[in-house]
């Protein structure tokens, strides 16, 4: 299977220099398309159901949903593999056997894809993916063509930094007031953020820097705003 050649249906293609550049996914992930890369933050897998457990009552079937929006992604973009950003699991609690059995699941319908995790905050307390998940797991920064990989916000010298974390927002104006949080994917000088993939992550939204870049999700397609 080989890379798709053009950006699949609403996304946005972004130059960042020299053959840094990347398709940005309205699944809320980015696409490496000269090296079949899938780069996904912050999925936080199990979070609905870590807050069950803490009797918080929240809806089920987010880690479906989660799946078949990374499924979208993958066959929108053909990857050969998915580098997530940090965040997989949200906490131990998250490891519910439903959980469990349902990403080991799409893994098997997966297997020929190559995984990677670069560790977060919530990655050190839930501990390292499960070992039928096929996961290989390691501290950022990952280098890998002109990109620095990482979970934490920081600049490389030397490479373009991608990095989750925040789980940026733009907020947008219309009329009569109206006022609208979407998730947003932010690139400044030698620095840039992926909006959360998973269900139930919140919304940052930091101050605009001078010449950054803002793509909000909107719907089904990702927009310059």
């Amino acid at each position: 299977m080989t890379p798709a050649l053009s950006p699949p249906p609403g996304a946005a293609a972004v130059v960042l220099g020299g053959d840094a550049r990347l398709w940005l996914l309205p699944q809320r992930a980015a696409f490496d398309p000269d090296r079949g890369l899938l780069l996904v933050a912050d999925a936080h897998l199990g979070k609905a159901v870590s807050f069950r457990r803490l009797g918080v009552p929240v809806p089920g079937g987010t880690t479906a949903q989660t799946l078949a929006r990374l499924d979208a992604a993958i066959d929108g973009t053909e990857a050969k593999r998915i580098i997530f950003l940090g965040d997989l699991l949200h906490s131990r609690r998250s490891m519910a056997p439903d959980t469990l059995a349902e990403v080991a699941a799409w893994r098997n319908r997966r297997a020929a894809l190559q995984l990677t995790l670069v560790r977060g905050n919530h990655d050190r307390h839930a501990g390292d993916p499960p070992a039928d998940w096929q996961v290989q797991v390691l501290d950022g920064p990952l280098h890998l063509g002109p990109w620095a990989l990482l979970h934490e916000p920081a600049r490389v010298p030397g490479a373009y930094a991608l990095a989750g974390h925040v789980h940026p927002g733009v907020v947008l104006g219309g009329r009569a007031n109206d006022r609208l949080r979407l998730p947003c994917f932010r690139f400044g000088a030698g620095l840039g953020l992926l909006p959360a993939f998973g269900e139930f992550t919140g919304l940052h939204v930091p101050e605009r820097q001078p010449a950054e870049g803002l793509y909000a999700v909107a719907d089904a397609r990702v927009v310059a705003v």
